[in-house]
């Protein structure tokens, strides 16, 4: 068996909670030697494999673009609610702001692995009801297309977060019962924040043999 390869990651989102868990992983594990975090504001963490990056507009990255060279990793866990959200502006924040971000790394770095969050219920077809899911499906089709070394998205559902971080949203605390439940009778729809984060650096360390992650993909990679 081939040795993991070594991850230098940039991550988008880390003061979300998805983000913030993906970065915890990444600080904790050995395999990632370095991490950069883009954020609009500090995130609040220092450690010695960590850099941090303000842009005040994602769609205006000429000011870093200079220090966004030279990463292997890229996992993207910014994101937006459409949830009383117009089309145009979920569109615009949703698959514009992450085609912008992810267009500049393939171009900085090709032997980049482009790691996307989006979610269960994702709609590929692009045809489906649901605006959110059409928008999200056409956003992870077309980051397939840029010519990175690989892309993949992650689809999970209900996601346990990581006890002591700061960012877990609040209506967690009365819903969490439903985790060990659902895990039992519906494993593919349930995981943690700690098993997407590390599934996503041995989505780069070692590669995985889909390029979309449903829940049962997600636990299976996150195995060491």
């Amino acid at each position: 068996m081939q040795p993991d390869s070594p991850v230098t990651a940039i991550i988008t989102g880390s003061t979300g909670m998805v983000g913030e868990g993906v970065l915890h992983q990444c600080l904790e594990n050995p395999l990632v030697k370095k991490v950069l975090v883009i954020n609009r504001k500090p995130g609040g963490y220092s450690h010695p494999k960590l850099a941090e990056l303000f842009v005040n507009d994602f769609f205006d990255l000429s000011p870093i673009e200079a220090q966004l060279k030279g990463y292997n990793a890229c996992f993207f866990c910014l994101g937006v609610s459409s949830v009383g959200m117009k089309k145009d502006k979920y569109y615009h924040l949703t698959y514009d702001l992450t085609m912008h971000l992810a267009q500049t790394l393939s171009r900085l770095n090709p032997d980049m692995t482009f790691c996307y969050v989006s979610g269960a219920g994702t709609d590929s077809t692009e045809k489906g009801k649901s605006n959110w899911a059409r928008v999200k499906g056409k956003t992870e089709n077309d980051l397939m297309k840029l010519p990175f070394k690989k892309a993949y998205a992650f689809r999970p559902g209900f996601i346990k977060p990581i006890k002591g971080l700061k960012n877990a949203h609040s209506f967690y605390k009365y819903i969490n019962w439903l985790y060990p439940v659902g895990r039992v009778f519906y494993p593919s729809g349930f995981c943690t924040l700690k098993e997407l984060g590390n599934a996503m650096i041995h989505s780069v360390s070692r590669g995985y043999n889909k390029s979309v992650l449903e829940g049962k993909d997600i636990i299976t990679l996150a195995k060491d």
